[in-house]
């Protein structure tokens, strides 16, 4: 066989000349050998990826498995700052002096929330069922404030009196800090600005024309959280104690707080709802416009937040500072506890001196956090383009009493909070069989256990009808019908999901509850199969007694289950046009997030 091989390397030597003219003519051979060399250099490439990906995986991510656990418990507004930091900790392969290696890890949640599980702990310890060595217990825990700080002191000494087990505030170094403001729309911050003291005006004003002349004529809607269970909520109220009181808050007394509870009710009137998340509340403001919120009281990093990655045409907001506010410090506690080894406690002073060193500093700043240890620069986000002053000036509160703040929060319960009247509807149809029904009666069962004062609650049950619905309130009568209906429920039949939201708001609307938070929560586990309206009927109904009615009437939904078996888009749809949200659970969360969502009303 021959091959005409000169013209290709016609130009070359005749020695290349002849291996080419060679492998043309061997080259069955060479494509076979071609192939064996393609794979083996394909497995090597393989291999050797995959081993750079490992190691890069064990610098980083995996790192966070390196050694033994330490657990930080943080406030909701140090949530992102601990995540971030955590990661760039865990990258250091950080380990004590003995050369033993450990990481950090971060959980979040109210302040309030934070308190009461550190002391539901200790009293485990106390009693014998939870041993000191329990991973259930953080290391270090932090509080977006000193109010809750000094709570969780106060606490823990009634506990265990005498033993300092958490340690002065003066002794948690600081991590960070945030003034509480008055987030508003930029049109209204002017006005705002003019107002000597919000809160002292608010027990009376009920436009903000009432507070400014030059401000329009519009409604005064109010948010804050919950201050049973967040620090900015707790510090709100303690503000508004403050306003009507005329006295700062360590001058005030229980005496003080029984006499003016009336006046912050008046401020409270104003509420549209409240929440558990500080972020979340300043979010759906944003989401919802002014004639859901005008104003509210959040953490200045909050507004930043609100001006990041505005839409194109979206309201802008500003940060209104009073001329007296909370500083919010937040601090890193250690407590000298007996749950807290010499270990943890050698870790966590490694943990803290990294959080208040410059990179993690920069995180806090990053996120609209002011920093905790000096000569850290603002950053860019510190600016009127974010609404917010780089440069504020305000008197700095110090916390009252700890038992003038547990009287604050038993008047709030008891008195002050806003009414709420909320319709709970319940899928019941066949597809609740198995342990989802008894789950959710276990929820249901909390959610009315837990009804105060102030709270009243119908009860519907649908599947293929739409039952008619059973009051509850925080009575002993009313807490007996609710148990009654929660027995009762059977799983059975379809799932006429639109038309017992339609049911549920129409009843509502007859029989709405004047000045009170009105509101229509939804569990199903289900897609709608039997209802005689469609999802854009249900919504073109609910537009009417939305936020742009009088009605004001919300609408909160939860899928239940697994998503596939519900329409997460439908529950999703209906929630948030009527100032509302949609969440999802299951049998192991649904428990929090009723509680959650119980804490908005």
């Amino acid at each position: 066989m021959q091959f005409g091989c000169s013209h290709p390397w016609s130009g070359q030597d005749k020695s290349e000349f002849h291996i080419n003219c060679c492998v043309a003519i061997d080259n069955v051979t060479l494509a076979a050998m071609e192939n064996r060399l393609k794979n083996f250099v394909r497995v090597i490439s393989s291999s050797l990826v995959s081993a750079l990906l490992l190691a890069s995986c064990n610098s980083g991510t995996s790192s966070s498995d390196r050694g033994f656990e330490v657990k930080l418990l943080v406030g909701s507004a140090l949530h992102h700052f601990c995540d971030e930091a955590a990661v760039q900790f865990n990258q250091t392969n950080p380990q004590l002096e003995s050369g033993d290696a450990f990481h950090m890890t971060c959980e979040a949640a109210g302040s309030g929330d934070v308190v009461e599980r550190t002391v539901a702990l200790a009293q485990q310890l106390q009693q014998g069922t939870l041993a000191a060595e329990a991973p259930d217990f953080p290391t270090i825990l932090s509080v977006d404030g000193e109010i809750y700080q000094n709570q969780l002191i106060y606490r823990m000494d009634q506990l265990y009196p005498g033993q300092n087990y958490i340690p002065a505030i003066t002794d948690a170094p600081l991590l960070a800090n945030s003034p509480m403001v008055f987030m508003v729309p930029s049109d209204l911050a002017p006005g705002l600005r003019n107002v000597d003291d919000l809160f002292a005006q608010l027990v009376t004003a009920n436009t903000h024309k009432d507070l400014d002349a030059s401000s329009p004529d519009q409604p005064i809607y109010y948010v804050h959280t919950a201050p049973t269970r967040s620090n900015s909520g707790l510090q709100t109220l303690v503000s508004q104690f403050s306003s009507v009181s005329g006295k700062r808050p360590e001058e005030l007394t229980v005496a003080d707080v029984q006499q003016h509870q009336a006046k912050v009710q008046e401020i409270q009137s104003k509420i549209t709802r409240y929440g558990k998340s500080t972020s979340t509340l300043a979010q759906s403001m944003v989401e919802n416009g002014p004639f859901w919120a005008s104003i509210g009281s959040v953490y200045e990093s909050s507004v930043i937040a609100a001006n990041t990655d505005l839409p194109p045409g979206g309201t802008r907001y500003e940060a209104v500072y009073p001329k007296s506010t909370f500083t919010s410090n937040m601090r890193g506690i250690v407590p000298n506890a007996p749950w807290v080894s010499d270990q943890e406690k050698e870790a966590a002073d490694q943990i803290l001196e990294y959080l208040q060193s410059p990179p993690a500093q920069q995180i806090a700043t990053n996120l609209g956090l002011r920093p905790g240890a000096p000569g850290v620069a603002l950053g860019p986000k510190f600016s009127p383009n974010f609404g917010v002053d780089p440069q504020a000036s305000y008197d700095s509160y110090r916390p009252p009493a700890p038992e003038v703040a547990e009287a604050m929060l038993t008047a709030w319960s008891q008195v002050a909070k806003k009414s709420s009247l909320v319709v709970v509807v319940v899928d019941t149809s066949g597809s609740m069989e198995g342990n989802k029904l008894p789950s959710v009666q276990n929820t249901l069962k909390t959610y009315v256990d837990a009804l105060g004062p102030k709270d009243q609650v119908a009860l519907i049950d649908f599947d293929s009808d739409i039952r008619q619905p059973v009051l509850a309130d925080g009575t002993p009568e009313g807490k007996s019908r609710g148990l009654q209906f929660i027995a009762g429920l059977r799983a059975d039949g379809g799932t006429r999901l639109y038309d017992s939201a339609l049911a549920a708001r129409n009843w509502l609307s007859a029989n709405l509850r004047q000045n009170a938070i009105n509101a229509v929560l939804i569990l199903t586990d289900g897609e709608d199969s039997e209802s005689g309206i469609s999802l854009d009927q249900l919504e073109q109904e609910l537009a009417r007694s939305g936020f742009s009615s009088d009605q004001r009437i919300a609408f909160f939904t939860v899928g239940y289950g697994k998503e596939g078996e519900f329409n997460p888009q439908a529950l999703e749809q209906i929630a948030q046009l009527n100032g509302g949200y949609y969440r999802k659970g299951d049998p192991a969360t649904i428990a929090q997030l009723m509680a959650d969502l119980q804490v908005e009303f």
